[in-house]
């Protein structure tokens, strides 16, 4: 009797809008109890998270969640801490900011009017096609115009 050959299924693709790139005051935030929003933020990390879903981010993150957290609280180990907790997290991806992504970030930044951080995570969406999410509602509005802007109550709905 001949085998039949069974073929392994290949995996699901994964929807462009289960990738993500998350901005860092979202993770500052989430971090923050006593901030408005801070509920919607850290579930939305949390979901992703569960569901392993990619977030791919600018080193760029490392250096702001520090700098606003250490800021806010006063508490330099802490911040760090936290940081670096951050960049171990599962299915996260960070991108260096190489001359080709701060030439985009720079094209990007000119002509959508963003600060010159935001146009960073604009240009990481955009690139890697992912769904930027973020508190930042000048760096949502400004970036509609190159990729999907989300915060994170729209993300999660």
């Amino acid at each position: 009797m001949a085998k039949r050959r069974v073929r392994a299924k290949a995996p699901p693709r994964r929807s462009p809008d289960r990738r993500f790139t998350v901005d860092a005051s979202v993770f500052v935030n989430a971090f923050n109890p006593h901030e408005t929003g801070h509920a919607a933020s850290l579930e939305i990390l949390s979901v992703i998270q569960r569901r392993g879903d990619p977030i791919i981010v600018p080193t760029l993150l490392v250096t702001e969640v520090a700098s606003a957290v250490a800021r806010a609280s006063d508490d330099t180990a802490g911040s760090l801490d936290y940081s670096e907790a951050i960049t171990g997290l599962p299915h996260l991806t960070l991108v260096t900011l190489t001359p080709a992504i701060a030439r985009q970030a720079a094209d990007l930044a000119a002509a959508h009017r963003l600060r010159g951080a935001d146009a960073i995570y604009v240009a990481v969406a955009l690139r890697y096609g992912t769904v930027l999410v973020t508190r930042d509602g000048e760096q949502r509005a400004r970036g509609m115009g190159a990729v999907n802007c989300r915060t994170p109550e729209e993300a999660l709905a």
